[in-house]
């Protein structure tokens, strides 16, 4: 299991996780979804209490990923596979342009 803290504008904001079995989940923070209830990351994942549950990368966290060159350079430099959806996020994304950014939380069972 791979998880991301998300932080919004410098915000902690919310927890990205890949489960074992490949899927996928986001859950905003509770005192996100109390102080900030209308400062969502994305139109398609209001603020809630809800967890958000995919089968592949949430669509706008793949856009965050590099593309085209910048993916081949990461891909190479990282060693990452550029299928490794989740591994380019972690690797490329902590300071995206925009105000949303990826930090890793690292797993001591991995």
């Amino acid at each position: 299991m791979r998880q991301a803290k998300i932080f919004y504008d410098s915000i902690f904001c919310g927890v990205l996780t890949e489960t074992n079995d490949g899927d996928f989940t986001f859950q905003y923070q509770e005192d996100y979804v109390k102080n900030y209830p209308n400062q969502f990351i994305t139109f398609t994942m209001p603020v809630t209490n809800k967890i958000y549950k995919e089968n592949r990368l949430f669509p706008f966290f793949e856009g965050l990923i590099p593309e085209g060159w910048l993916l081949d350079i990461a891909s190479k430099n990282w060693k990452i596979n550029k299928n490794d959806r989740m591994g380019l996020l972690l690797a490329c994304c902590h300071n995206c342009i925009g105000a949303v950014s990826v930090e890793p939380i690292e797993n001591d069972n991995e």
